[in-house]
């Protein structure tokens, strides 16, 4: 393995991107030993402390574990599903903070998505995906349950469509969907989205996917984040009454 040279300034951040970047590209595989702390100071021409904080950097990203024993060291990881799935997620809920994604942006990739998962499942589910869908539903019709229980049996069901694809990256992607945008979208809404509308259509969707009606499914997906953008509406508009009237409350104080 090479390394690019590195600058002295920030040297831990560009040593751990420069190891990063290996990872990332193949040149270091997943449980390769990496060189000792000693070796790696040689290399890049710092100090061993440099070289820890580095490594450190590393670990932190879950690109990297350390193993005691006489076989011992730090070795390249394989980062598990859940762990790339909160990567992503994390980053996607950076993009909502900061203004770059909206929910006009959030229900057009969704729906789009969703479609494809939709005519995927409907031809490939397992016996398993509808049990896990069909118990959600259960779940769901249940009155006494709170929003936020709710709303996470929402993003399971939604999950388990996804995982009816039997395509490993729609999948992946669905369930950073799923992890980031589903709950803010149904936080919002929940002040004015009808559960039992939202459980009628799971229920048309979940039997449409049984009967292997794959246009039926669409259609039911399409139809609900039409309702859940309408919903958006209400909740925004809703939100902006609400802090003009704290605005002139203030102002008139």
């Amino acid at each position: 393995m090479e390394y690019d040279s590195v600058i002295t300034e920030g040297a831990a951040r560009q040593i751990a991107e420069n190891i990063r970047e290996a990872i990332v590209s193949g040149r270091l595989k997943v449980d390769e030993r990496l060189p000792t702390e000693e070796e790696l100071a040689t290399r890049f021409k710092v100090s061993k402390p440099t070289i820890r904080e580095a490594l450190k950097r590393l670990a932190a990203q879950n690109l990297i574990r350390s193993q005691r024993g006489p076989a011992g060291g730090r070795f390249v990881s394989r980062p598990s599903h859940e762990q790339l799935v909160r990567t992503m997620a994390n980053a996607t809920r950076l993009m909502i903070s900061i203004g770059e994604f909206d929910f006009d942006d959030i229900a057009e990739a969704r729906q789009g998505l969703g479609l494809v998962c939709c005519q995927l499942a409907a031809s490939r589910r397992s016996e398993s995906d509808l049990a896990t869908m069909k118990a959600e539903l259960a779940i769901q019709k249940d009155s006494s349950i709170s929003d936020q229980d709710f709303c996470a049996s929402d993003v399971r069901f939604h999950h388990a469509l996804a995982q009816a694809t039997q395509n490993p990256v729609l999948l992946f992607v669905m369930a950073a969907v799923a992890e980031t945008l589903q709950p803010i979208a149904n936080m919002v809404v929940y002040k004015f989205r009808e559960r039992q509308r939202i459980v009628a259509q799971h229920e048309r969707l979940f039997e449409a996917i049984r009967d292997g009606k794959a246009s039926v499914a669409a259609k039911v997906f399409a139809e609900q984040m039409s309702y859940l953008r309408d919903m958006y509406g209400r909740a925004r508009e809703w939100r902006q009454q609400r802090e003009g009237a704290t605005a002139r409350r203030q102002a008139s104080a």
